[in-house]
């Protein structure tokens, strides 16, 4: 029989692939580590189970085996082949393995083509892409083909100059050259492939001012039929450049990549720049993740993408770190052969353009994904109303919290579900005007009162992000104000994750694989961030000194990160060392360094 705790005890501080089996044999779950004797005992502490879908894994967990490597990079390659031989229950899987086609310009050719093609070789041809649309790359090739009469044969020229065989129909009908014909018009032939190489090459306006060149000399030649000729070239080049949005003056190839969660399950969408355009964009659903684990789907999402396509651009730039950039990024170079460069944009254009990402993953999700449908949604709330033994079904529910950094810029928001569903339009954020400091109490007694005093209507019921105290905070006011209301608090574990409802006379702990859990887990982290997101609007992208700044290592980044997951300098400075290691972003290193700073003389009673 299988020794868990004895294999636990065997396991190598070395690089490796860790292969997790249940109770029949079948692998369940592959991972990579820097050290397998850290990560592998990791899931079986109780900071390990981050998520229900995590903790789920671990109740099934038999047995595991490992597999030793030199280095991480060579860990991570295994990983990404047996996750794909594999594809394990509990991995994040990202389903959709198709790749997408590019324009293949074969000028190692005499006579070079336009082409469609799935994957890049090293054939000496130009290759741009990838493109998400299909569609949209006929179109491209079909218009080529029309503005440039170039061949779309196979045939070997040279053979057929040679045999003196005749042009094929194309060249009787004016869609062809004919360079079969023999004619010593090779340079005006590789003209037009060098101006649609410049196209493709997103220098569309440069292409167009030298054809306007031609047509004006043309035009003061009094050759009015070439004048015409470029004039209608000119007129399909803008048709076509017009399809491709300019977004940065770069000309380096770059993948954006960002991420909406909702629900349980993340929507990632990565826009493809070429040549400063926008060229396709594509999106993928993953289900069963939260955002907490924002590092992990980013870092599963570039291995499954990246390992499928033929393309891999000189810059990526994702929302927010992985945890394992560095090796990712030499995983990525080691396959492209040449520079890659894995960033998280701060500031500037990049930044903008991340965020409209986002927005477009948010949009997709809504659009495609169709995770509360009506019927659903009256189901779960009248399970929420039976639960709650409340008299009416909660068709509207309002959630309220309160965000501050150590009593900076305190703010308030309220979200708003409407039959189950998220109503954006009836979100409201508050600015705390009448308490100083971190009085989270006095906080919420102030949003809610300005909320029930300034808009018409009433919630069926209030959720509230906290416990008891804040429970009786707000039903003390209801009191006072005459209004009855049911109010219950969304309340968390000590690992700061929800975990169940809480009212004045009773606790209920929600079942973390129920519909229900992951409604509430929902509004809870919508509530959380919107007040979040408002609260960097006002710090304008600055947190004030605090005592996190005398931590080596903890800089602007990593003092939001353990600020946003332990909501106070407090928590951060009770927290366990496990705790502070199983955030994303907080490597174990300056996890030791923040547990060990707290704890050093004089230190432990430092405000």
């Amino acid at each position: 029989m299988f020794d868990i705790k004895k294999q636990l005890s065997m396991l190598p501080d070395s690089p490796g692939v860790y292969i997790m089996k249940d109770s029949t044999g079948d692998i369940i779950y592959i991972g990579k580590a820097k050290s397998l004797k850290n990560r592998v005992r990791q899931y079986f502490g109780s900071h390990g189970k981050s998520s229900p879908k995590v903790e789920a894994m671990v109740g099934n967990i038999s047995e595991f085996e490992y597999i030793m490597t030199d280095s991480e990079l060579e860990a991570l390659i295994l990983e990404c082949n047996l996750i794909k031989k594999h594809r394990p229950k509990y991995n994040i899987i990202f389903r959709d393995d198709k790749t997408y086609p590019f324009i293949k310009v074969s000028v190692n050719e005499d006579y070079p083509r336009v082409l469609k093609v799935r994957s890049m070789r090293e054939d000496g041809a130009k290759y741009f892409g990838p493109y998400t649309s299909e569609g949209a790359v006929n179109d491209v090739i079909s218009l080529i083909r029309r503005i440039y009469p170039i061949r779309k044969c196979k045939n070997d020229i040279k053979r057929m100059i040679q045999r003196g065989e005749r042009p094929c129909i194309n060249y009787d009908i004016g869609k062809c050259t004919g360079p079969c014909r023999g004619i010593d018009a090779r340079e005006q032939y590789m003209q037009m492939i060098d101006e649609i190489v410049t196209f493709l090459s997103g220098r569309s306006e440069t292409l167009i001012e030298s054809i306007e060149q031609q047509m004006q000399v043309a035009a003061e030649r009094l050759d009015f039929e070439k004048a015409a000729y470029f004039r209608d070239k000119i007129g399909s080049l803008r048709i076509l450049a017009q399809r491709q949005k300019i977004v940065s003056k770069s000309s380096v190839d770059q993948d954006f990549i960002a991420a909406y969660f909702y629900e349980g399950k993340a929507c990632i969408q990565v826009f493809f720049v070429r040549e400063g355009r926008i060229i396709g964009r594509e999106h993928f659903v993953v289900e069963d993740v939260l955002e907490e684990q924002k590092g992990e789907v980013f870092a599963s999402f570039i291995k499954h993408f990246y390992s499928y396509q033929g393309f891999i651009p000189s810059e990526i730039l994702i929302e927010s770190e992985t945890g394992e950039d560095e090796v990712l990024q030499s995983w990525l170079e080691s396959i492209k052969g040449r520079k890659v460069h894995i960033k998280v944009p701060q500031k500037g254009e990049k930044r903008e353009m991340i965020e409209m990402v986002k927005k477009n993953a948010r949009e997709s999700a809504e659009k495609f994904s169709n995770v509360s449908r009506l019927k659903d949604s009256q189901e779960l709330l009248e399970e929420l109303r039976s639960l709650l033994e409340l008299e009416e079904t909660p068709n509207r529910i309002e959630a309220f919290d309160i965000s501050n950094i150590q009593g900076v810029d305190s703010v308030g928001s309220m979200v708003v579900f409407t039959r189950g569903r998220k109503d954006s339009k009836e979100y409201r954020r508050f600015r705390i005007k009448t308490v100083q400091g971190p009085d989270d109490y006095s906080s919420l007694y102030e949003i809610v009162l300005r909320r029930l005093k300034k808009w018409s209507g009433r919630p069926d019921l209030m959720l509230i992000d906290g416990g008891r105290g804040q429970v009786g905070v707000v039903s003390r006011l209801l009191l006072e104000l005459g209004v009855d209301i049911p109010v219950w608090g969304m309340y968390k574990d000590d690992k700061h994750r929800t975990r169940g409802l809480v009212s004045l006379e009773r606790e209920i702990e929600l079942k973390k694989s129920s519909q229900l859990y992951r409604f509430i887990c929902t509004i809870q982290d919508e509530a959380h961030r919107f007040a979040i997101d408002y609260h960097r609007s006002l710090r304008h992208g600055k947190l004030k000194r605090s005592v996190l700044d005398d931590i080596a290592g903890v800089g602007e980044k990593r003092k939001l990160l353990l600020i946003s997951h332990f909501r106070s300098v407090e928590n951060i400075r009770n927290a366990k060392l496990e705790e502070l290691k199983a955030i994303s972003g907080i490597s174990a290193e300056v996890a030791e360094r923040i547990y060990m700073f707290f704890r050093e003389e004089g230190k432990i009673d430092r405000r």
